[in-house]
């Protein structure tokens, strides 16, 4: 090589090097970021969405122009970037974090409940209550992959509610008028399997699964109990667990419905709200008996655990929704109160759950908490803030 030659290649070589290096101090300055610390707060009254950073505590943007968003929820994509906001008006919304700004939208349905997202990223499923059913998407376009009506034996659509992800490519899903849960299976492709579970019970309000994606857990509104379906050994059927818990005691009037998403598993146990009750429900994991139950403020409506599953958060339902309250994991106990406000509607750990963010409606902000003294760390202003939603979900089943 001549020396001309070697020269060239040298200069070159330092010209990258000190562009390698810019770029780098660019994005300590913040030209260039990931995404782990990243979340989205709803803000329900005014159609838009803040994107908050949990490291520095802040908030980055504010996106309007996302329609109604009175109960809506977010899934993200794979890598994090994209945030999907399924909204009541039967709106998604294809959020770019980076960009901070809305890169696709449609119109799927008239009314809809929320969403999921599929094991490998690619297909959206969104459950709708008018027309009952449920529609999927592709998560990169926004185009329809698959239609599927909700309609029983009768020829009766019902609405759709407890939409979850599920291993092996699945989504499952329960009717409410029918009282059936459905699981719909695209592992091989874009035409989904069916299976109907039927005769499940009484109006079936709301779903979870599992953390490690086994058990499917529908609430019944129309009647004590619960239906728990087992996925990795579904042609079992359905199996009823806590039958009959409520059973002697006089229900109250339920003002808001638990959301199961919510519920808790730490360790052995499961966390439930008692519908129309004021206690939290402790089950055991291996045979879904119930351990204990403990009194608590109100109607419980979130019951979260803590990531490291030391404890048990709880908030409540009107006219009791102005408080917080932690069980401890290991002694079943309440160990601290919070009163962080007017319309407590939804807690959000980080993703080691160092800290605990709390939407406070009716006062327009959002608390920041230690999760461990209990000390407040910060407020955000918000406006009728409702749910939390933070990246960490991209990485976990059913969220």
């Amino acid at each position: 090589m001549r020396p001309l030659e070697r020269l060239g290649r040298w200069l070159t070589l330092v010209l990258l090097m000190a562009l390698g290096q810019a770029a780098v101090a660019g994005g300590e300055a913040g030209q260039l970021r990931g995404t782990g610390d990243l979340g989205v707060i709803v803000e329900r009254a005014t159609g838009s969405v803040q994107i908050v950073d949990t490291t520095t505590r802040e908030s980055l943007a504010r996106i309007t122009g996302l329609g109604d968003l009175s109960h809506a929820s977010v899934k993200y994509s794979r890598d994090a970037r994209y945030a999907y906001v399924f909204g009541r008006d039967g709106g998604l919304t294809q959020l770019d974090l980076l960009t901070r700004r809305i890169t696709n939208r449609i119109i799927q349905s008239g009314n809809s409940i929320g969403g999921a997202i599929s094991q490998d990223g690619r297909l959206l499923a969104v459950a709708n209550y008018d027309p009952g059913g449920v529609k999927v998407f592709d998560a990169r376009t926004l185009e329809l992959v698959a239609d599927i009506p909700a309609v029983d034996d009768k020829g009766e659509r019902s609405k759709v509610v407890g939409l979850v992800d599920a291993p092996r490519q699945r989504f499952v899903f329960t009717l409410f008028e029918a009282g059936e849960i459905w699981v719909a299976d695209f592992s091989e492709g874009k035409e989904p399997r069916i299976t109907r579970h039927r005769e499940v019970g009484r109006q079936p309000y709301d779903a979870l699964i599992t953390p490690d994606g086994r058990h499917y857990i529908a609430g019944l509104f129309g009647e004590d109990g619960m239906a728990l379906l087992d996925l990795r050994n579904p042609d079992a059927g359905v199996q009823r667990i806590m039958d009959g818990y409520g059973r002697g005691d006089e229900p109250l009037p339920v003002f808001k419905m638990p959301h199961l998403e919510g519920w808790a598993m730490a360790g052995d146990y499961a966390f439930m709200p008692a519908v129309g009750h004021h206690s939290v429900l402790v089950v055991n994991r291996r045979d879904w008996s119930e351990v204990a139950r403990i009194p608590v403020h109100g109607q419980p409506i979130f019951v979260m655990a803590s990531p490291d599953q030391h404890a048990v958060w709880v908030n409540f339902a009107y006219p009791d929704n102005d408080t917080l309250q932690i069980i401890d994991v290991d002694t079943l106990e309440i160990t601290g109160e919070l009163k962080p406000g007017p319309a407590v509607l939804h807690m959000e750990f980080t993703p080691r759950g160092e800290h605990i963010w709390v939407s406070v409606r009716d006062a327009d902000e959002v608390h920041i908490y230690d999760a461990y003294s209990l000390e407040r760390l910060g407020r955000l202003n918000v406006e009728s803030p409702s749910g939390i939603f933070f990246t960490a979900r991209a990485h976990r089943i059913g969220l």
